[in-house]
Formats: C-alpha cells, structure tokens, sequence
C-alpha cells in the first residue's frame, strides 16, 4: 500500500497521488519539466497545496513519475549484461537508451547533472551504469580512464545538446546518435 512519511495513504489521498502523477507525466512530456506545479495540480483536480504534502519540491514529483523508467532502464542493463554481445556494445546499447529517455522528457538531462537533484533515481542510475562501465573495463573493451560518472555526464550531454539542437532545427532528429557515435569512438579502448 502506498504510503507518505510512513503512514498508510487513504483511498482519497492515493486517488490525489496518483491523479498527479499523471497529469505531471502528460505536462513534462507537452512542457517539460519546468511546467508549472500550478497547471499540474489544477489538471489533477487538486490544489497546489495537495501537490505539496505529496511532494515537498519539483524534483521529488519528477523523481516520482520517472522512477518506472529508471526501473525499466535497470531491467535493461541487466539483460544487456547477460546477452551474447560484448560488453562494450551492451554499454553502449545502455547508454543509447538512456540518451533516449533522457531526450523523451526536456529538462530530465539538466536535473540529473545535479547530483542533489532526485538523488534516489540518480544513484540507481549510477549503480546501474556502473555495472556495465566495469564490465566493460574489464573486458578491455572501454578506455580505462573511463569513469561512471563520465559516462553519465557524457550521455546527458548528448541529451542536452540534441535538446537545444532540435528547438532551433527541428527536423534533425538523428543529432542524438550523431554525437553519440562521435563519443563512442573517444570511450572505446
């Protein structure tokens, strides 16, 4: 049972959660993720107020409607890791779909350059990518000089540049994988 600070919800109280956790989902994906709370609220039938005792500051509502990618993209890395190709390409496969995801969303790669900044997806993020990087480390395969982090910084990067390349030309949409491979060719060992 979903709970807040602890405490079980009311039925009332998680209907209001859930309610803006949708409506935060549909206005980050048609504004980003500087849409106003007010609008999310309103669009969830609750007052701002509502909005607050759920989550104390934007980032923990973002953290909130992005913690099922961050799952999916965990799941992703585990089954990548145990796929018959080598550790590299499954690190790169990794990172392709988080620069994806990351792109979904304008103003996700900004947040998660912030470490204080919904820390609880940043460090599964980080723990996740980790696996591969070592990996990959391991095998030789990635540049040892390599770091988590870097990878990390190196793929929000990419998003944040696709995302400012795409609102002056739009019709552009493989900037992402450009950039991405461009990288590719500086990690690979």
């Amino acid at each position: 049972m979903a709970t807040t600070q602890g405490k079980p919800m009311r039925a009332d109280a998680r209907r209001n959660y859930e309610r803006l956790l949708i409506e935060a989902r549909v206005a980050f994906l048609e504004r980003g993720t500087d849409a106003s709370l007010e609008d999310i609220a309103r669009s969830a039938g609750v007052g701002i107020g509502t909005l607050y005792r759920h989550f104390p500051d934007r980032f923990a509502l973002m953290e909130a409607v992005f913690q099922g990618e961050v799952d999916t993209l965990e799941a992703e890395a585990a089954a990548l890791a145990g796929a018959e190709r080598g550790p590299f390409d499954a690190l790169l496969a990794w990172v392709r779909a988080y620069v994806t995801w990351v792109g979904t969303f304008r103003g996700v790669a900004t947040a998660l350059l912030h470490e204080g900044r919904m820390a609880n997806c940043h460090t599964q993020l980080t723990s996740t990518a980790e696996k591969l990087v070592v990996r990959a480390q391991e095998a030789g395969e990635l540049h040892p000089d390599a770091t988590t982090r870097d990878v990390l910084r190196l793929a929000n990067a990419i998003s944040y540049a696709a995302e400012k390349a795409a609102q002056k030309t739009p019709d552009d949409v493989d900037v992402a994988d450009r950039l991405l491979k461009l990288a590719v060719e500086g990690l690979r060992r």
